[in-house]
């Protein structure tokens, strides 16, 4: 069960970044020093029609055409323009949680209680959030580790409620002769991202993912962010209390502040057997959002 420990988190009530506070020039120094060869791995899945969402909450991602070269040229020559310029532009309605996508701290509550002690009432307005939106995370440029946890029932994936646990994790890190360290971002290879769309609906029936105790495991060693190749990190549904909804996300983002990162593209990684990297993430500063698609990457 998640206890509500937002009042008494590290950095003070009142706090905006979190886990983020571990994250120093310092460290952005120490994870660059990590790039070796400059190959860089795409961590993000193409956000386009189609993409899976999870209703009602979340909407379909639409983009339509708001103008074309053709149109804009006629518009542009009642205008006086005497070249043939023409422009193209678009439309785009969508939840800022669609495709490969981080969560901002205030998505998610205990009760009326947000991380930092931050509440509801105070701060959520009628354009969003007034505290802990995305424009408040930091660049993300840090050390990342990649936990191949896909192959722990010997199969190619992990299945719809499997639980990934604390000793599974800390079995993937023996394994793969890592340790985590603090500021990482910790990213969990599942398997079940070979569904994002190829079967949609597969993709949606469920998922395999952490569990709490793995939730709680990863924050105790100071990570800053969580990501995996599914579309809500943690397992669905969820184990030992099914009747409780979405505890990895109260602990994370209410809880202990660390920001959480969904539909990552994380089968290269696994397959080059690469577990630790530069991981670079820049969240689009939407005032007031949620969340906002993202594009990290991993630089070798």
């Amino acid at each position: 069960m998640v206890s509500c420990l937002h009042d008494h988190n590290q950095w003070g009530a009142g706090d905006q970044i979190g886990a983020a506070n571990h994250l120093t020039p310092q460290s952005t120094l120490a994870a660059l020093s990590m790039a070796k060869t400059g190959a860089t791995l795409d961590l993000s899945h193409v956000i386009e029609n189609g993409a899976p969402f999870m209703p009602p909450n979340q909407t379909p991602y639409v983009l339509t055409s708001g103008a074309t070269a053709r149109n804009s040229q006629k518009i542009r020559a009642a205008m006086g323009a005497t070249n043939e310029v023409g422009a193209n532009l678009e439309r785009v309605g969508m939840t800022m949680h669609v495709g490969t996508h981080i969560d901002a701290l205030g998505h998610f509550s205990i009760g009326e209680h947000l991380y930092g002690g931050h509440n509801i009432d105070d701060s959520m307005g009628d354009f969003g959030l007034i505290d802990l939106g995305i424009e408040n995370i930091p660049p993300m440029i840090t050390r990342g580790v990649c936990l191949d946890a896909a192959t722990l029932d010997g199969g190619e994936h992990l299945n719809p409620g499997r639980a990934v646990t604390a000793d599974d994790l800390k079995r993937c890190c023996e394994v793969q002769d890592v340790e985590l360290h603090t500021g990482d971002a910790v990213l969990i290879n599942t398997g079940w991202g070979r569904y994002f769309m190829t079967d949609n609906a597969t993709y949606l029936e469920g998922e395999p993912g952490p569990d709490l105790g793995a939730a709680r495991w990863l924050t105790e060693q100071g990570v800053v962010a969580i990501g995996a190749d599914n579309m809500a990190l943690e397992v669905l549904p969820g184990t030992n209390h099914p009747e409780v909804m979405m505890p990895v996300h109260q602990h994370c983002l209410v809880e202990a502040g660390v920001h959480i990162i969904e539909n990552m593209v994380l089968a290269d990684l696994a397959r080059d057997k690469v577990s630790s990297f530069c991981f670079i993430l820049l969240p689009v500063k939407f005032k007031g959002a949620t969340g906002c698609p993202v594009r990290p990457v991993a630089i070798l």
